[in-house]
């Protein structure tokens, strides 16, 4: 596969190195035009190519790359932490029509320490997480089938997330999904060689594991999109 986007450059990594040792805004503010021209810039094009992959198959997943890409700037109000920097750059590619967070999407991020790759649901709300685990009670086979291919647990291995320690409410404690609606988060994700960073190598390899991860996502999504397309009964109203 001809990659579109050459990779990072060492100063990229270089920078995000210098950031991991002087996470303050003294050192970012003097580097800054750095971080925009080898780092952001760059992860705006990569984006854009992964744009272009999904295209091929999962175009309801291609985002603008200013909603994609996480900023910098990490949120420090309710962290033991106070370092105001992420040390690594981050973008997660959300279905159109479903928000950001509380949907299935596409994730991927980059730094000199490792690249990770993942997908599924990481922060459903009260009625996303109902809505999924009704759709896995009613279709759990159908979900372990898209586990279980070859090529995501392949490339992505196994379901993971955090977990209850009993069946939920409303479901009986001997279901046969009992294992799958114990979950708050269905999630696959996989660290790659960080060295991928900067080589041509690092468009294919998130874009084949978003590939694998696709059909996942999309079974995970299908409640949600079918919560979203009910009509608001006030609409009629208006």
């Amino acid at each position: 596969m001809k990659s579109g986007f050459p990779g990072f450059s060492p100063e990229a990594m270089a920078f995000f190195r210098g950031l991991k040792k002087n996470n303050r805004r003294e050192w970012f503010q003097a580097r800054k035009e750095i971080f925009e021209d080898k780092v952001k810039s760059p992860m705006v094009e990569l984006v854009g190519a992964l744009n272009r992959e999904l295209a091929r198959f999962a175009p309801e997943y291609a985002t603008d790359p200013q909603k994609a890409i996480y900023r910098i700037y990490r949120d420090t109000r309710f962290s033991h932490d106070k370092a105001p920097y992420k040390t690594h750059i981050a973008a997660v590619f959300t279905r159109r029509g479903l928000k950001k967070h509380a949907s299935a999407g596409l994730y991927f991020s980059v730094s000199p320490d490792e690249i990770e790759v993942a997908g599924g649901v990481y922060m459903p709300g009260p009625d996303q997480l109902l809505a999924i685990r009704n759709l896995l009670a009613a279709s759990h086979e159908e979900f372990r089938r898209i586990l279980q291919r070859k090529t995501l647990r392949t490339l992505m291995g196994d379901l993971w997330g955090e977990q209850l320690t009993r069946v939920p409410k409303g479901f009986p404690a001997d279901h046969p999904a009992q294992d799958l609606l114990r979950r708050k988060q269905w999630l696959v994700y996989v660290l790659l060689d960080p060295s991928l960073a900067t080589t041509q190598s690092l468009l294919p390899e998130i874009s084949s594991r978003f590939r694998a991860m696709a059909p996942f996502v999309e079974f995970l999504n299908r409640p949600l999109l079918q919560r979203e397309k009910k009509p608001d009964p006030g609409e009629f109203f208006l």
